[in-house]
């Protein structure tokens, strides 16, 4: 018989604080950052039976270390799941908790999984983007992609050639915007009901509790910026204050159908949609969320309008400008990254996927008028990723 597809819901997602590589977490394993999410989550909801846990999905980028050995099964082990519980390690770079959550989430509407959980993990100061890669001399010798493609930073400065009009001015301004949103979440108290509070450890220091984001530089002005040096390109307008920096951090979300939800007593905060992936020229990769949300628009039947929440990854300004221009959106509208995004708060690669549906959910408790919203994020080598995602709150009869 034809299997039917089941709804799947996200049912809570919570994070460490996000530290500078190599300072709050310096001595603190990646692994035990994952690890102490899937506790918080099992603590925060004792209506679901650890046993009732299908699978555990846990991304990284560097899949060495202690973020190697197929950290999804070592996370659920470590994490006290029972031991019938499997889990494995996904990579797809910065998207890679986008896609812990996309790929179990598919397992859960084809009837495979009734509850995951999925999430990721970068400790950037341990481990470094690109540490033990080995890049085919192919891919430069044969000309499949400019050298550029292989440097994120360079990457954003072709970006600002293909779209004159995104100036450092626009890019300063929107980064100064990121740092006044999240100062003003952490004031509302926003940020802090999603962290999990983390034991530090330092041989200067002795012990500490990291209980907020490290990164976030509040009181930035947009002249304080311009001062900034540009490292990718003499003259450049991409700067370590319109860019998210290199951070380490982890976070983990719980997912269920939508029925084995209510069977269990579980929260739904939101509802998917549809989702997408799209590929685009590796050497402007901040591109690739145009094509994947209007890939993931055309396959949940919906338009651009018809979007009433935005949580979009700053990995640089560029990106996320020239995804607003692309579809006629003000940066300055409080439905696109109104608690802030990577630029203040930080972007441990392979976990920030997960972050940015912790916001979106925030967005739809706050809005019960707003019926669907979106998670979006690029991807090195030129990637992009979009999830739609519906508002069970939805208030019938509203605007969107």
């Amino acid at each position: 018989m034809p299997r039917q597809s089941r709804d799947v819901v996200f049912v809570d997602g919570v994070r460490t604080p996000f530290g500078k590589a190599g300072s709050l977490y310096s001595e603190t394993r990646a692994d035990d950052l994952v690890v102490s999410c899937i506790r918080a989550l099992l603590r925060r909801h004792p209506e679901l039976p650890p046993e009732r846990v299908d699978e555990v999905a846990i991304a990284a980028t560097t899949q060495t270390g202690d973020q190697g050995l197929t950290i999804g099964r070592t996370a659920a082990l470590l994490a006290g799941l029972p031991r019938s519980v499997p889990g494995y390690a996904i990579d797809r770079m910065c998207a890679g908790a986008m896609t812990a959550v996309t790929t179990t989430a598919s397992g859960i509407a084809f009837g495979a999984y009734d509850v995951t959980i999925a999430g990721g993990v970068e400790h950037m100061g341990r481990h470094p983007m690109g540490e033990g890669i080995d890049p085919n001399p192919r891919i430069v010798a044969e000309r499949l992609v400019d050298p550029s493609a292989l440097v994120m930073g360079s990457t954003a400065e072709n970006l600002h050639d293909r779209f004159p009009g995104i100036s450092r001015q626009r890019a300063d301004e929107f980064a100064a915007q990121s740092q006044q949103r999240v100062a003003s979440a952490y004031a509302q108290g926003v940020i802090q009901e999603s962290l999990v509070p983390i034991a530090t450890r330092s041989a200067e220091l002795g012990w500490g509790l990291a209980t907020a984001d490290e990164p976030p530089r509040p009181g930035t002005t947009v002249e304080a910026l311009a001062q900034l040096r540009t490292p990718f390109r003499s003259h450049g307008r991409v700067t370590a204050g319109n860019a998210a920096g290199l951070n380490d951090g982890a976070t983990a979300c719980l997912l269920a159908a939508e029925s084995v939800a209510e069977e269990l007593g579980l929260p739904a905060a939101m509802r998917l949609v549809s989702y997408g992936f799209a590929g685009v020229e590796p050497e402007v990769m901040g591109v690739g969320p145009i094509p994947s949300t209007e890939k993931a628009l055309r396959s949940a039947g919906l338009e651009m309008s018809d979007i009433g929440a935005i949580e979009i990854n700053e990995a640089f300004a560029v990106q996320v400008l020239a995804f607003l221009d692309h579809f006629g959106l003000d940066p300055a509208s409080d439905r696109i990254n109104p608690y802030g995004g990577a630029i203040a708060l930080g972007h441990p690669l392979a976990s920030s996927g997960v972050r940015l549906m912790i916001h979106l959910a925030r967005q739809f408790r706050e809005h019960p008028e707003i019926r669907y919203g979106l998670t979006t994020m690029c991807i090195g080598l030129g990637m992009g990723g979009t999830l739609i995602w519906e508002n069970p709150h939805h208030t019938e009869g509203a605007d969107k």
